[in-house]
């Protein structure tokens, strides 16, 4: 059964930076693209990063652009997603996700989660001073 564990979620300063975890396991991670998705109160779940299993592309929105790195690591089992100069719009709950064959792709404003049917529970970021 395929497993996604978030962790590193935590209240940080804004221009603080976090980086968040997602342990994989039973799932090839070079059998789909990861993306990392993230749920602010009231407002509809996002996609803002991923990256490709094809060739390891990495895609961002324009709120993450700059700002967050995303990275998996084969030998860990694990995808990261570091967050520089986090600002109080980026709290959310943040949540990794993939699937089989799960495609990379991103507008300027979101990245689609066609495809992704495995995902974690979440971790809570939260920036505030």
């Amino acid at each position: 059964q395929v497993q996604l564990v978030e962790s590193g979620g935590a209240l940080v300063q804004p221009g603080e930076s976090l980086t968040l975890s997602c342990a994989v396991s039973a799932f090839d991670m070079d059998s789909g693209a990861f993306g990392w998705f993230r749920q602010a109160p009231g407002k509809e779940r996002e996609g803002i990063s991923c990256i490709s299993y094809t060739d390891g592309s990495t895609y961002y929105t324009n709120a993450a652009k700059g700002r967050f790195t995303v990275s998996k690591d084969k030998a860990k089992n694990t995808v990261y997603l570091q967050m520089h100069n986090l600002k109080s719009e980026d709290t959310a709950i943040y949540y990794c996700a993939t699937g089989y064959l799960a495609p990379c792709a991103c507008s300027a404003d979101i990245c689609y989660e066609g495809g992704y049917e495995h995902w974690g529970q979440g971790t809570q970021v939260t920036v505030s001073s």
